[in-house]
């Protein structure tokens, strides 16, 4: 099975531009669709090479690369929003009418909206880390504030340190990881999402927004999901802290909790082998 960069990149045209992915996994019906998360030179297919090959195994798997992050196609709005609405385009593009969906961190909180507003498109819901609120500690976390501040004013230093705070093991943070994410994050796309999800102003807006805004926040509605879903959590993770597993934990009712010892943010990277056979075994089940 090819798993290669090169040998599974594809490209589909929707009526709001096109959407990059990366596609591999025999012709089954079982469909798994892979959700990255945020931050600078993230994608799709950066959060998820290294576990495209367990995961094909048994699933028709897909990375969809969200719009402004530097791959596929741009759109108006907030990033969050037309993540969400470019993976039901996607499906649309496609005829796929429902899948199981892994969402690291932005692409869990994405799952999970995906979830409430759409039930019959999303059959398991596999998240890592990112969901739900700031129970014990504080918000933003450490990860975020050094994240603002490369967003604010980027260069490589407060790269590494944002980097190396999303792992527990330092030695993930290599000169190539750090080279790479640093000429994918000053590309003018990526950026200007970083600038609308991360900068201090953007920040400032969004939680004035929340304050004033006559709605729930979305972790309010978990209760509305139907789907069995698994929250994973890295023990030692400085961008979402696990206290914050605690909410959807108990609101979202066929919810399991499985917490990775030694581990960051980046649970399918730092704790590879067990984080496959642990979702693994629920995609199964």
């Amino acid at each position: 099975m090819d798993v290669t960069y090169e040998g599974t990149r594809r490209e589909i045209a929707t009526d709001k531009g096109v959407i990059r992915y990366h596609e591999a996994g025999e012709d089954n019906d079982e469909i798994l669709l892979l959700l990255h998360g945020s931050g600078p030179g993230v994608t799709g297919w950066r959060n998820y090479r290294g576990n495209l090959a367990f995961f094909a195994r048994t699933h028709h798997c897909y990375i969809v690369e969200f719009p402004g992050f530097g791959v596929s196609d741009p759109v108006d709005g907030h990033p969050v929003m037309t993540a969400g609405s470019s993976v039901i385009r996607f499906m649309d593009a496609l005829g796929i009418s429902s899948a199981a969906m892994i969402g690291n961190s932005m692409g869990g909180v994405v799952g999970v909206n995906l979830a409430i507003k759409h039930p019959d498109r999303v059959s398991k819901l596999v998240t890592i880390g990112g969901v739900g609120p700031n129970v014990f500690s504080s918000s933003p976390s450490e990860g975020l504030r050094l994240l603002q501040e490369f967003t604010d004013a980027p260069d490589r230093e407060k790269l590494v340190r944002w980097l190396n705070s999303m792992v527990y093991d330092r030695e993930v943070v290599t000169d190539e990881l750090v080279e790479e994410r640093w000429e994918a994050a000053i590309d003018p796309d990526a950026a200007k999402t970083a600038a609308m999800m991360y900068g201090s102003a953007a920040f400032a807006m969004q939680q004035k927004f929340l304050a004033d805004a006559d709605f729930p926040p979305y972790w309010a509605m978990m209760h509305k999901i139907t789907c069995p879903t698994l929250l994973t959590w890295g023990r030692d993770d400085r961008v979402s802290p696990p206290d914050m597993a605690l909410v959807p934990m108990r609101l979202i009712p066929d919810a399991q909790l499985h917490v990775f010892p030694q581990c960051g943010h980046w649970v399918m990277i730092e704790a590879k082998d067990a984080f496959e056979a642990t979702v693994g075994a629920f995609l199964a089940g």
